[in-house]
This record gives structure tokens, sequence and C-alpha cells, in this order.
């Protein structure tokens, strides 16, 4: 995918988070959830740490350069039901806030459900806690129907 930027022409490149790109992939993540507070680093490499070496679960980057624009997490989940067919959830869709609206949160939904369907999974499913009509319609426009009833619980943080 190339991007016109002033007078020359920049790659955006997709690929599978890597080691060095927490960094830029932390940033990324202040333009999803404006209100969270910053992470320990060392609690934010452990986890990138395990969420790495997880089986199936995979973020996926679209990268400008070195800097992380836009991004989903794609979990692959072992199933006993359809013949054992695995399942996916797709997480943490994000893109910057100045590449918006370029294609980019598309073309990495699109990787993940190719890469959930060469898994072999029977369904993938998103959750968003947005109501904005136009969220809603580019989640259709990837593909998802809203033919089922999503539920959810949060632990309590107050005391």
């Amino acid at each position: 995918m190339a991007e016109a930027a002033g007078d020359r022409a920049t790659e955006i490149v997709i690929r599978p988070a890597a080691a060095g790109d927490l960094p830029t992939l932390l940033a990324l993540y202040r333009h999803l959830n404006h209100g969270d507070p910053d992470m320990e680093p060392q609690l934010a490499e452990d986890r990138f740490a395990a969420i790495s070496a997880h089986p199936g679960m995979t973020i996926f980057i679209a990268f400008q350069d070195d800097l992380a624009v836009s991004s989903v997490t794609l979990v692959i989940i072992p199933n006993l039901t359809r013949c054992g067919a695995s399942y996916a959830l797709i997480e943490n869709v994000v893109t910057h806030t100045d590449y918006r609206e370029r294609g980019l949160a598309r073309a990495l939904i699109a990787t993940a459900v190719a890469t959930a369907w060469e898994k072999n999974c029977y369904k993938v499913m998103l959750q968003t806690g947005s109501k904005n009509p136009a969220t809603l319609r580019f989640y259709a426009k990837c593909g998802f129907s809203q033919d089922k009833t999503g539920f959810q619980i949060r632990r309590s943080t107050g005391g």
C-alpha cells in the first residue's frame, strides 16, 4: 500500500509485531484509549513478551517508516465444537488520528480475517463499544454482521 506524502511516496508496510515494536505500538495505543495512564515500562515489556509468545495471538501493525500508524490484535482460540474448528477474535482496532480515512484499519482487518481463515477458523468475532453509526458502518463494510448479542462484565476498579 503506498500513500503520497508531500513530494515523496511512502510505503505502508503491514506485518506482525516483532521485538523492538513496543515503544511505537504503545504510542499508537494512546489514540485508542486516551485516558489510560502510561503502563510501567517493565510491565509493558512483560505483557508484550507474553503476547508475542502466546500461541494464536498476533498483533498486526501498519507502519509508515518506523511509525506504527494502525493496528489490530487477532486471537485464535482452539475449540471443541464445530468439529474442532477454532474461532477468532479481533480486538484493539486503532489508527493514529493523523492517518485515519486511508483504508489502513480495513487492510489490517482483512489481513487478520485472512489469517483466521488460513488457520481454519469457522468464524471471526469483533466487538466495539462505539455507538457511532460511522464506526458501525465501517465494520459492516469490512464484512461483519450484527447478528449476535454481545455481553461483557468488567472487574470493578473502584473501592
